[in-house]
């Protein structure tokens, strides 16, 4: 299955990594000698997944600055208003002209590893129902043991709420359909879309093999800038 197109979501305003943030917006902080929101560029090209959207709100113009000069063909969907991240996908929505398409959060650390999962995460998706799929890691995989988790993966790769054993990473596969009930300019979480499909039974997601390094807050930022090698 052809993917061609994502947006990086990269809007937020990194509240948890302040001083860090205060003039310096989240996606733009290194780690291991790349910006964050490289990462995610990084893998999406080297899957190649040219077509690139990212959102930005909070300290907009220094993303712009950096993704214009930088890399010219990624286009940008500005918010006025922050949408949250169900929102801000739907904002950017034309973009994507009604193709299935990749959603990297920009503080999770994308590997060149997570190509693999990439590919897992597409056959999920077409086996499943081609509504939504996501990529999640256990809780003993992650750098930052001290996030909750989020789902449950079932035998058949359905996810549920009925405990918390998995992270969400913060990639997933989309069909635009599943906005159809929601409005450009709503703002809303993607977890509202997510429990509707749970609900239906149609939310599907795979287990990546990849150590989650996520930047959660300014302490486990602090600890990852000093990794010696990431990727």
């Amino acid at each position: 299955m052809l993917i061609k197109k994502a947006i990086i979501l990269a809007a937020g305003f990194g509240k948890r990594l302040l001083p860090l943030t205060k003039e310096l917006p989240k996606p733009l902080l290194e780690i291991g000698g790349k910006k964050l929101i490289e990462y995610s560029i990084d893998l999406l090209r080297e899957n190649n997944i040219t077509e690139i959207i990212i959102n930005s709100h909070y300290l907009h113009e220094k993303i712009s600055e950096f993704i214009t000069k930088k890399y010219p063909n990624i286009s940008l969907s500005y918010e006025k208003n922050i949408l949250d991240t169900g929102g801000g996908i739907l904002n950017a929505m034309s973009f994507f002209d009604q193709e299935n398409f990749f959603v990297l959060n920009s503080d999770t650390v994308w590997t060149r590893n997570y190509s693999d999962d990439l590919h897992k995460l597409k056959e999920v998706f077409k086996n499943g129902n081609s509504k939504a799929a996501l990529l999640l890691a256990h809780k003993k995989d992650s750098f930052d043991k001290n996030l909750s988790g989020d789902f449950s993966l079932d035998q058949n790769n359905l996810l549920n709420k009925s405990s918390n054993d998995y992270i969400y990473t913060g990639c997933q596969l989309l069909n635009p359909n599943i906005f159809n009930l929601k409005k450009k300019g709503d703002i809303f979480s993607m977890n509202e879309i997510w429990n509707d499909l749970i609900a239906q039974e149609s939310l599907n997601g795979c287990l990546s093999s990849c150590s989650f390094l996520h930047a959660t807050n300014l302490e486990i930022y602090n600890q990852l800038i000093k990794i010696e090698t990431i990727d």
